[in-house]
């Protein structure tokens, strides 16, 4: 019981700590910031989907009593997540925002991007209590998501008018919220038997709505063919990642 709850506290500690990486995009150019943002988010498309067929659906299905009902769980998790960004304005862009490309106001973003920690808390916990080896890759899959988000939330917030410093706290401090989110799913998996059966195709359902809803619309607005290629190149590594890291089990 002791080893899922500090592998989970490490791992969403890690992925919140992201949250300052928007710092580092103050000292690069806008121009070349986009074509970075656009390959780590080809790359996290790709590792989230492997994250989805390789490591979390086989874990579902692996001596699951609920077999029958996996499938519906699945979208469950997809319809859930088309509703938080509906309804809470939850907007999973990857592009710091400017006049050419607009987001929504820094409060709405604040809010919506809490929710959004808050289930990659429920998700990297939720993996933990499957295995070390689901719970690293899960984490991983999180992780390479959270970059770009993270700097594109940095770049609403400034956008919004919030200082420097002022635009930093806030965002750890929403980073945050995958630390409740991780305790909370520990805390009821722990007393609820067979949670994590239902967990983990609920998480795969995310996994897949986030990256062929809003990460991949997002790269097929390249038409270039070079920059698709190495778009599609970045996708095929995101998923390759996710293979290696079968080795760990």
């Amino acid at each position: 019981m002791t080893q899922p709850w500090l592998y989970t506290i490490l791992s969403v500690l890690a992925v919140s700590l992201v949250s300052l990486i928007g710092i580092l995009a103050l000292s690069i150019n806008q121009i070349r910031l986009k074509k970075i943002l656009l390959l780590l988010v080809s790359f996290a498309a790709g590792s989230l989907l492997g994250g989805a067929f390789i490591h979390l659906l086989p874990e579902a299905f692996a001596e699951s009593e609920i077999t029958e009902i996996i499938p519906f769980i699945i979208l469950l998790g997809i319809v859930f997540f088309f509703f938080l960004e509906k309804i809470l304005c939850w907007r999973h862009c990857h592009i710091p925002t400017s006049d050419e490309h607009p987001h929504p106001l820094g409060i709405n973003n604040l809010v919506g991007d809490g929710f959004h920690n808050l289930i990659d808390g429920m998700i990297i916990a939720g993996a933990y209590m499957v295995s070390v080896p689901v719970g690293i890759a899960t984490t991983v899959a999180v992780l390479l998501h959270e970059i770009p988000q993270e700097i594109g939330d940095f770049g609403v917030l400034l956008h919004a008018g919030y200082t420097k410093k002022k635009a930093i706290f806030f965002n750890f401090l929403s980073a945050l919220a995958a630390v409740v989110g991780a305790v909370l799913t520990l805390i009821i998996g722990s007393s609820v038997e067979h949670a994590q059966e239902y967990l983990i195709p609920f998480t795969i359902g995310g996994f897949i709505y986030i990256a062929t809803a809003d990460l991949i619309p997002e790269l097929k607005k390249e038409t270039n063919l070079g920059k698709s290629l190495l778009q599609l190149i970045a996708l095929l590594l995101g998923i390759g990642v996710m293979s290696l890291l079968l080795l760990l089990e």
